[in-house]
This record gives structure tokens, C-alpha cells and sequence, in this order.
């Protein structure tokens, strides 16, 4: 993949797995833009968008040094700026639950948390509310890096978990009367399946580390939700090839099985257009949090 050099990084480019810059991007002018950040435990996932263009020009990839987030900001150009119109940061993980809307109360996160994991002493609950879904995702996140996202961007940060970024990239993309659907979205050591029809009927995150793993998880929610993998369509995103044994794997088991695209209604740089339209789709997502 080729590279935008039109920006230098203080980042060796050989520690930055895909670094792509549109040449109108200018990181001394934050205000113009929305940062976007996928935090998982050993990368950061980036994107930003041109506000009043609604055009994604900066997409990178880096894995995280020891120290996280707050390590490689430290090493950054620009992830250490302020003043940016929005900065949103979503975290992977299982540490998660989503319930309706008018069982959540302020101040309960944590005993809401409980019923699907403790807490530990460096980690914070916080939720998110999604109106169109009438639900509240509440979830764990590391809580240093809570605080760097607090500390240095301030009241513009908003931290989420990934699958509220990939829901509501979802709720975006489908239209009137959409049809009752499962979505794939494997990550690094991760699967998070989606049922979705005109309201959601499941969401959740599974450990997955092989291809049969992808495919036990898939045809197990299928079996579990009523869905026919003869009939029925599958949709994925996330990190995979065409030619890998995770998409040859589901289309012996799953008859009707495609690649999902890039949320639509938002511009991308050129600049973008050696990277797959399947992937970094619950990053560029967070457009739409």
C-alpha cells in the first residue's frame, strides 16, 4: 500500500503499519477536524475527518509501544494536539452489556456491569446512550487510558466501546425496513457478531482465534436466532482477506456470504483507495457515534 509522505511524522514509518495522509491535511489546524481512534490492547487504529468537507483525508495504523496510548501519543505528530472539533475513542474487549433504555439509571454502571464482569481497580465503567436503538451500552475501559483521553483533549474526547461505533455505523447504513441480517466484524483475537432487523436482537463480542472459531461462533448464533445458513445473508467487515481461511472457511458453511463497504454519506481521500472498502468500517463509524 503507498503512502502519503506529504505530512512528515515523528513516528519511524517502519513502526507505523499503514500511514495515509491525504496532502490537504494540516495537523496545526485541529479545529477542522474530528479524530477518530480504535484502541485495542496492542494497536491504535486513526482516522480523521475534514468537518467541513465530511471527507476522511488521515487513516494509520500503529502498534502500541509499552506505555499504550499515551506512549505513542507522547512520539506522535498530532495525537497529542488539542483543540480538535471532536475527538471520539472506542476500546475493544468483552467487557460489556447493552440494556434498554429505560432500565438504565445514572450511577449504576458498575452493578449493571457486574452481572457480565468485575471491574478491576484500573478500570473505569462509563456508557453510551444510542436514541435510535433505545439502548445503553455499558462497558469497562483501562482507566489511564480514560484519564489521557480527559487530560488531553478534555470535554472534545468521548471514549466508547467498538461495538457502540459499529452499531451505529449499522443504523446508518441501512435504510427503511432494513431485513433481519447477521454482521460479522472479526478483530485481533476477536469476533463480534450483530443480528439486526428493525430492532437489535443480538450483539456480542466472542475470543476467536482460529477459523473454525469464526465459523463455530457464526453458525451457532444463526442456529440460536432462527437464521438459515443456506438462506440467509452474512455480512462482513473487519480484518480479513478475499483469499483467507476465515472467508473460505464461512463460504463452505454459509451459503450467501458477502463483504460489507465503507458507511456511505461521508467523502473519502484517494488517498484511501488502496485499502479494502471492508475494512476500519467501526472506526470510520465513530463518524456517526
Amino acid at each position: 500500500m503507498s503512502a502519503s509522505t506529504a505530512s512528515a511524522s515523528s513516528v519511524p514509518a517502519a513502526n507505523a503499519q499503514l500511514r495515509l495522509r491525504d496532502e490537504t491535511f494540516d495537523p496545526t489546524n485541529p479545529g477542522a477536524y474530528n479524530l477518530y481512534l480504535l484502541a485495542s490492547p496492542t494497536r491504535l487504529q486513526l482516522a480523521a475527518a475534514d468537518v467541513e468537507r465530511n471527507k476522511f483525508v488521515v487513516l494509520e495504523e500503529h502498534p502500541l509501544p509499552p506505555g499504550g496510548l499515551p506512549a505513542l501519543a507522547a512520539q506522535h505528530d498530532f495525537l497529542s494536539q488539542r483543540s480538535w472539533n471532536a475527538v471520539r475513542l472506542a476500546v475493544t474487549g468483552r467487557a460489556f452489556t447493552l440494556l434498554p433504555a429505560p432500565l438504565f439509571r445514572a450511577g449504576d454502571e458498575e452493578a449493571t456491569l457486574r452481572l457480565h464482569h468485575t471491574p478491576t481497580p484500573w478500570e473505569t465503567v462509563r456508557h453510551t446512550t444510542h436514541p435510535g436503538l433505545e439502548l445503553v451500552n455499558v462497558f469497562a475501559a483501562d482507566a489511564a487510558l480514560a484519564g489521557w483521553l480527559s487530560a488531553t483533549h478534555g470535554a472534545s474526547g468521548r471514549l466508547l466501546h467498538h461495538t457502540s461505533a459499529l452499531l451505529a455505523g449499522l443504523v446508518h447504513q441501512r435504510g427503511a425496513a432494513p431485513p433481519r441480517r447477521l454482521y460479522l466484524n472479526p478483530g485481533p483475537q476477536e469476533l463480534t457478531l450483530v443480528v439486526l432487523g428493525q430492532h437489535l436482537e443480538y450483539c456480542n463480542v466472542f475470543p476467536c482465534s482460529t477459523a473454525e472459531d469464526v465459523v463455530y461462533y457464526t453458525i451457532l448464533v444463526m442456529q440460536e436466532l432462527g437464521l438459515n445458513p443456506d438462506e440467509d445473508e452474512v455480512t462482513v467487515w473487519g480484518e480479513l482477506m478475499p483469499d483467507s481461511a476465515i472467508f473460505s472457511l464461512l463460504r463452505t458453511y454459509v451459503r450467501n456470504v458477502r463483504f460489507g463497504v465503507r458507511p456511505g454519506n461521508v467523502q473519502y481521500s484517494y488517498r484511501l483507495n488502496d485499502v479494502f472498502e471492508y475494512r476500519y468500517f467501526d472506526l470510520f463509524s465513530l463518524h456517526f457515534c
